[in-house]
Formats: C-alpha cells, sequence, structure tokens
C-alpha cells in the first residue's frame, strides 16, 4: 500500500511514517502482525502509541478478529502445495509441502536436507499444472551448501512434461532434448533464485528481515516469491551460543527468527522450508538416538517436521514426525545426480 495509507493510523505522521516504511512496514498487514514493543523500538514512538497503531492497522487490514470455521476453510483453499515429484512423498504429505507454514527438514549430514532444498527451490519455478507454483525462491545460506551446479542438474532432470511445460511458460522456443534451450532454461531457472550467505547469526536475522522486503517488492512481478528455504537455521546459533548459560540467549533470539521467516510465508502465500541440525542421545539404549537440535522453540513453531534418514546406497527414508493434520508416515526416495527421485 502507499505510504499515504499509513498516515490515516493514529499517531502516524510523515515522520514516523517514513521511519515506518524504511523498517520494512509499508502495508497495514505488515503492521497488523507486528508487536508493539518490535514497532516501538524500530519506528521510534511510545509503547501505548505503538499498540493504537497495530491495533487500527489490524483493523484496516482486517485480521486478528474471530470468523467462521467455514471462513478459515474458504481461506485454506487459497494455500498452494508444492510437489516433490515424488508421488509416494507427496502423498505422505497431502500434496506437497504447504505454503503458509514451516516445513522443518533435519537429519545428520549426507542425509539429503540440501538437496531438498535445491531441488524445491527449482520445483517451486514450475507452472502450477505441472506441481510449482509459478514462483522464485530466497535461498538463505548459513552453510555454504548453495551450489548452482546442482540446479543445473536438477533443472535438467525434471519429468519431459515439467521442462516442456517451463518452457513454455518462459517462451523459450525448444524441446526437452534440446541443448541450446536446456541451457536457456537454466539459466533462466537460475536467475529466479536470490542467494545470500550468512556469516553469523545476527547477518542471518537480518537476512529473514531483508527476504521480507524482497518478497514485498517482487509481490506484483510474472515470479512473486513463493519459497523460503533457510540451510541450515540452526548452525550459527548453536556454534555462537554454547552451554546451558547461553541457551535461553539462544533460544529467545531463535525464536525472534523463527517468527521473522513465517511472516514472509503468511504475509506472500509463500512456502518455507529450514533444516535443521540433530544431536545424537548417548542415554538411548533403544530406537533411534538422533534428535534435532533447537528445543522446543522449534519443535512448536515448525508446522511439519520431516527426518530424513540414510538408507543402502542412495536411497533415503523420509518420515514426517509431526503435521498438524496428517497421520505419521514413512515414504522411500533417491538422491541421484539429476535430482530428488522416487524408489
Amino acid at each position: 500500500m502507499p505510504e499515504a495509507d499509513l498516515e490515516e493510523l493514529p499517531g502516524v505522521g510523515p515522520a514516523t511514517a517514513d521511519k515506518l516504511k524504511d523498517a520494512g512496514y509499508d502495508s497495514f498487514e505488515s503492521l497488523a502482525v507486528a508487536a508493539p514493543a518490535e514497532l516501538s523500538n524500530t519506528a521510534d514512538v511510545g509503547d501505548s502509541t505503538a499498540g493504537d497503531i497495530v491495533r487500527a492497522a489490524r483493523d484496516a487490514a482486517d485480521v486478528g478478529g474471530f470468523e467462521t470455521g467455514s471462513t478459515v476453510l474458504e481461506r485454506r483453499n487459497k494455500i498452494g502445495k508444492l510437489s516433490w515429484h515424488i508421488d509416494e512423498v507427496d502423498d505422505l504429505l497431502g500434496g506437497g509441502i504447504e505454503t503458509q507454514s514451516i516445513t522443518e527438514v533435519y537429519g545428520e549430514f549426507g542425509s539429503g536436507k540440501s538437496q531438498v532444498t535445491h531441488q524445491m527451490a527449482v520445483n517451486v519455478q514450475l507452472p502450477q499444472e505441472v506441481g510449482g507454483l509459478h514462483g522464485s525462491c530466497i535461498f538463505i545460506d548459513s552453510e555454504d551448501t548453495f551450489r548452482p551446479e546442482r540446479i543445473d542438474d536438477m533443472v535438467r532432470g525434471l519429468p519431459d512434461d515439467a521442462i516442456a511445460a517451463a518452457m513454455e511458460d518462459r517462451e523459450i522456443e525448444g524441446t526437452p532434448d534440446d541443448e541450446a534451450a536446456l541451457e536457456e532454461l537454466v539459466d533462466s531457472f537460475l536467475e529466479y533464485i536470490h542467494v545470500a550467505k550468512a556469516f553469523n547469526s545476527n547477518h542471518q536475522m537480518l537476512l529473514a528481515e531483508k527476504a521480507k522486503e524482497l518478497a514485498g517488492e517482487h509481490e506484483d512481478s510474472e515470479y512473486p516469491v513463493k519459497l523460503l528455504c533457510v540451510d541450515s537455521l540452526t548452525a550459527h546459533f548453536r556454534a555462537e551460543y554454547v552451554g546451558r548459560g547461553e541457551l535461553a540467549n539462544r533460544q529467545q533470539k531463535l525464536n525472534k527468527h523463527l517468527h521473522d521467516i513465517d511472516k514472509v510465508g503468511n504475509l506472500y502465500n509463500a512456502a518455507v522450508i529450514v533444516t535443521n541440525q540433530v544431536t545424537s542421545n548417548p542415554d538411548a539404549f533403544f530406537g533411534d538416538p538422533t534428535k534435532p537440535i533447537g528445543g522446543n522453540i522449534l519443535g512448536h513453531k515448525s508446522t511439519f517436521r520431516i527426518y530424513l534418514r540414510k538408507s543402502k546406497g542412495d536411497k533415503r527414508i523420509v518420515r514426517l514426525v509431526d503435521a498438524p493434520n496428517l497421520a505419521d508416515g514413512e515414504a522411500v526416495m533417491r538422491v541421484e545426480e539429476d535430482g530428488l527421485k522416487p524408489e
């Protein structure tokens, strides 16, 4: 929304509107989902004024009130599903990765977490009729895992019907067997992946705020942001906050970070995928000792939790650990040179 609209809110004059815009609050929706304390610090206004601004923005944006279950169902019908192009996994997830939700993927090293983020960065750009969301991707890289060469492999490894649909959508002349057309297609896919490398946890949190601004800038573009990947969510936090004395501070910052990336999904109807590291419980005599880190903060905030486990060769077990409306279960996939493939 234009800046002039913000001045209609109580306590917002031209100077305050400029501060709000500089901080990324350029619409009633973005103000409606902000915390008053956060707004007070950002825009340099009093606590009571910040509360008035947030409440007025919620009224203007028509969010934050009670609504019927039928209205909720109607809104949920607008939620998109990002396909893995693996029928067994898509069935496990009720059709794919949901927009407006955080999907956490955890597992030990080499289990395929980064392969999932790369594959979804490709799949999200496909037309909806072939399982994509016709959108672009923001990739926050904290472990130096992003490889454009892997995107090249995965674009070439897409099913022929998906390649043909993507070429038609991007007005690229050629067929899935045409090398020149494939090279042009790979370049176009890379153009719609916005990558930033996070050097520490504070920088990672800043990039999450910048991701919201970037999503807003591309909201009306041909390929709006429909996927935010953070690979990995917890690596910097785990390295910088060591010991029980730092645990509370780490969890508070992680909680804020999760809410920032969740805003991108909710405001722009985008899917959010975060990868997570694991630890082994030495006291576990029975069962799998592998546990995700991040504690209850991450466990409660993640809408879907997926555990990737190594199996024989290139085979991986995809286990749905937690979901609000789906039964737990497992599926099998393979991590091959040309991407994630069915068993």
